[in-house]
């Protein structure tokens, strides 16, 4: 397995915890996946399988979980899949506000569902297109797997909407591969080009965000943040990014 590359190492930063990642375990997993299962026995239980294989085998929402904790700010989830993230969070013991949206409808219908299976609270999915408009909200952010899907233009625009919800305390969550020129990156590519192919993703990779690019929005925006690796045993380039607006004396909000 290749080493990651060099150029996004760790920062001080907020004070969330980043961590390169495991991820969960077989009975995690399968109590997660659980509110995924069709209710019918002889019905389609695609989205249970694949939601328990990927929370055994991606570190993914541990890593945002362990960035998430001590912040109860409200949290909006940009592409929220069929919000996995918000299972996780609650797992937990996590009970911020969550909203999820993302462009896929049928993602959202799956979401719903799920969430009523688990009997979530607190937590809302809403079909929405980015490129046409973006929620209003003040708090947290999570941008997971989303970014180098989209044009750089588009990254900018998303970061520069992103940053500005955040509220003081809050924090900004993203999950992204980088541009470090490592082997790692080369290889997430052809895997992300590959996966568009098959039609297994609805958009194939166009940039992956430059980390340095990155660091220097966050410090222009008076953010602290931290990169760290996030790929566990997989083969992929994945980061996790944390950033954070100071807290204001005075200011409650975690």
């Amino acid at each position: 397995m290749a080493a990651p590359g060099p150029a996004a190492p760790e920062t001080d930063a907020s004070d969330a915890p980043a961590r390169a990642g495991s991820a969960f375990d077989a009975a995690t997993a399968a109590r997660i996946a659980a509110a995924f299962r069709s209710n019918r026995w002889h019905g389609n239980h695609t989205a249970y399988f694949y939601t328990r294989a990927k929370l055994r085998s991606d570190p993914l929402y541990p890593g945002v979980v362990d960035a998430l904790r001590g912040c109860d700010a409200p949290l909006l989830d940009l592409g929220c899949g069929m919000g996995l993230l918000a299972h996780a969070l609650r797992d937990a013991g996590l009970d911020m506000p969550y909203r999820g949206v993302d462009i896929d409808a049928r993602k959202i219908a799956h979401a719903v569902r799920a969430a009523a299976n688990a009997g979530l609270r607190d937590v809302a999915f809403e079909a929405v297109d980015l490129s046409a408009r973006m929620p209003a909200h003040s708090g947290s952010v999570a941008i997971l797997d989303v970014l180098q899907f989209v044009s750089p233009q588009a990254q900018a625009a998303i970061l520069d909407e992103a940053i500005a919800m955040l509220a003081p305390g809050a924090r900004l969550v993203i999950r992204t591969g980088l541009d470090d020129g490592s082997p790692r990156a080369r290889f997430t590519r052809r895997i992300d080009v590959l996966s568009r192919a098959l039609r297994w993703m609805n958009a194939g990779p166009q940039a992956y965000p430059e980390p340095d690019a990155l660091r220097a929005r966050f410090d222009a925006a008076g953010l602290s943040s931290t990169f760290a690796p996030l790929h566990g045993r997989t083969p992929f380039n994945n980061w996790l990014v944390v950033a954070g607006r100071p807290v204001q004396p005075g200011n409650t909000l975690r």
